[in-house]
């Protein structure tokens, strides 16, 4: 289920250097995007050149790219490029932008240069600042070279992030339990500041839409045979046809409401209305890639579709607990919740069961798979919001209930004192495998403050230059 992004192509010239050298790069540029399987948007048809350089190609270019819907801008080079015009079109446009020139050739026998292309890169990164406009630099260097291949990707991924941010609308499945005032959020306020929109419904009518399945059984019937298939169903008919029905109506009223991840108040009025809990249905839909977060925690769903955006949407993400260190390890800590995660990150077969701390059934046991792991938090409080986020890896420990998995970290006090000391609560997202630099590289287009546990900066930021990091090892 990976990501479709789609990037406006605006290769850019000045004319006093060389036209052809800059025709001849447009077009073995854009060949290069084909070859990587890239989704772009040409402007071979804006004029004779099909490169960006005057008001009239821009005005032009503009008309095109909204038309299509583009997701991101890629103005490379040709040759020393417009500043300007680049500034103006990316002004105009509101999407991530990436910036990038080729190499150079050898002066020729006469000492002329053909290009430029990374002197005008300096001109247009000065002038992006001044238009207050977001970009992202991919270092000066060959199609061929293999950071242009990832900085393209990873660009994608960013652009996915953005794109993911800006259209979030979150089902709100009864208000958050009373216990957790931890997560209440400010409803207007991510509106106002993000456009994050909240469609709240009451216990009742997820009730009715429960009962309304349950009559249809064709839908209910097929998740049913999905749990006896995938897992072990330690649970009573009548109770696994509720975690059936209860997916099946989630799904149906995120659809309804135009939702792309829910929250729901798990506890404990909800078990009054369908008697089960509700994290095996949570976690059917986690799979579909259909974000479900427990005890309504709004920054909650927001963190797990930024992680699995930033991922391309093509692995899943575990939303769990901090619960307890490590009883030998120093730097290890237990990520649990009661079940709600996909059932393909787990390293054995789950079973659905009763969890640690509730009597009704309809939760899930699993130990996730080890590895390398990002964790990422998405939180604010006070008009001030943050991303925690940072590296961890996936070690042994003691069997424990629920879904779960021990991990270890560099620092766990410094991470630790992190949480305790705000914007963050108990809450994390944790995904295999490494979306800490495309996170980080995201911030800068939703007004968001990337927060890193561990001083790692630099190295981000080198890995988005393009340099060869080696991040370390947990």
């Amino acid at each position: 289920m990976g990501a479709k992004i789609k990037l406006g192509y605006a290769p850019t010239r000045r004319a006093i250097f060389s036209a052809p050298a800059a025709v001849e790069y447009r077009k073995l540029t854009a060949d290069r995007l084909r070859e990587l399987g890239i989704d772009f948007v040409d402007i071979d048809d804006v004029n004779e050149e099909g490169l960006l350089f005057d008001d009239a190609g821009r005005i032009k270019i503009a008309e095109k790219f909204k038309k299509e819907k583009i997701d991101g801008l890629f103005l490379p080079h040709a040759n020393f490029g417009t500043e300007y015009e680049c500034a103006r079109l990316a002004k105009e446009l509101g999407v991530p932008v990436l910036l990038w020139g080729p190499r150079d050739e050898r002066p020729d026998e006469n000492g002329m240069r053909l290009r430029d292309s990374q002197c005008g890169l300096f001109a247009t990164g000065k002038v992006l600042r001044r238009f207050r406009v977001p970009f992202t630099y991919m270092n000066n260097c060959n199609l061929e070279d293999p950071e242009f291949e990832r900085g393209i990707k990873d660009f994608l991924a960013v652009c996915n992030v953005v794109k993911v941010f800006k259209s979030t609308r979150i089902l709100q499945i009864g208000p958050r339990p009373f216990d957790f005032w931890s997560t209440m959020c400010n409803e207007g306020e991510l509106l106002e500041k993000f456009n994050i929109q909240l469609s709240p419904i009451p216990l009742p009518e997820l009730g009715d839409e429960i009962k309304k399945w349950k009559e249809e059984k064709t839908e209910v019937s097929k998740v049913i045979a999905y749990c006896r298939e995938n897992m072990i169903c330690k649970i009573e008919d009548n109770l696994l046809e509720n975690v059936a029905a209860l997916k099946v109506a989630m799904k149906s009223l995120a659809e309804k409401y135009g939702c792309n991840a829910i929250a729901i108040q798990c506890w404990n009025a909800l078990q009054d209305v369908i008697g089960i809990m509700p994290c095996a249905a949570n976690a059917l839909l986690n799979e579909e890639g259909i974000p479900v977060i427990c005890e309504t925690d709004i920054h909650g769903a927001v963190s797990q579709l930024i992680t699995e955006a930033a991922a391309m949407n093509e692995r899943r993400a575990m939303f769990a607990d901090w619960t307890v260190r490590h009883p030998d390890n120093d730097n290890g800590e237990l990520l649990q919740h009661c079940g709600p995660w996909p059932i393909s990150v787990a390293q054995e077969k789950p079973t659905i069961c009763v969890p640690v701390a509730f009597p009704q059934n309809g939760a899930i046991s699993a130990q996730a798979k080890h590895g390398p792991m990002s964790l990422v938090r998405f939180d604010g409080d006070e008009g001030e919001y943050s991303i925690l986020l940072g590296h961890a890896k996936g070690i042994d420990g003691p069997w424990t209930k629920g879904t779960y998995v021990w991990i270890e970290v560099n620092n766990l006090k410094r991470l630790e004192a992190k949480v305790v000391e705000g914007p963050y609560i108990h809450h994390v997202v944790a995904i295999h495998g490494d979306v800490v630099p495309i996170v980080y590289e995201a911030c800068k287009y939703i007004g968001v403050k990337p927060d890193l546990y561990d001083p790692i900066e630099d190295k981000v930021k080198a890995y988005l230059h393009g340099e060869d990091v080696v991040f370390d090892e947990v």
